[in-house]
């Protein structure tokens, strides 16, 4: 389900969002059909996050989609490869992993006393 405060990607039938601490009230909305994007992995990466993030937008094992796109790049003579997942790289969007603060969400405050 979606968050109605913050739009995010949080448990169903969550009663607080775990991201901005918003009561989740009233009717759960699903998530929308059409709402799945491709975007580069922020937590399973090994170089940038493409192969991660076309394994979490196809529901397959990332290891499988790093071991084809290794045989493509090598199938290919490396330069066709290569040349796509740079061009992967810089066009794909990055996923915010889950539980990092974004600087919306981000307080400011007095620093912590010094031991």
């Amino acid at each position: 389900m979606i968050c109605r405060n913050c739009n995010r990607d949080i448990a169903e039938y969550s009663n607080y969002c775990y991201f901005c601490g918003t009561q989740q009230t009233g009717v759960v909305t699903p998530r929308p059909a059409g709402a799945k994007r491709l975007t580069r992995s922020a937590t399973d990466k090994k170089l940038a996050g493409v192969c991660g993030g076309l394994a979490e937008y196809f529901d397959a094992d990332s290891g499988i989609v790093r071991i084809l796109a290794a045989l493509a790049t090598i199938g290919s003579g490396f330069v066709f490869g290569i040349l796509t997942y740079i061009v992967a790289w810089c066009v794909l969007p990055t996923r915010s992993a889950p539980g990092v603060a974004t600087p919306a969400s981000v307080t400011t405050g007095p620093a912590a006393p010094a031991h």
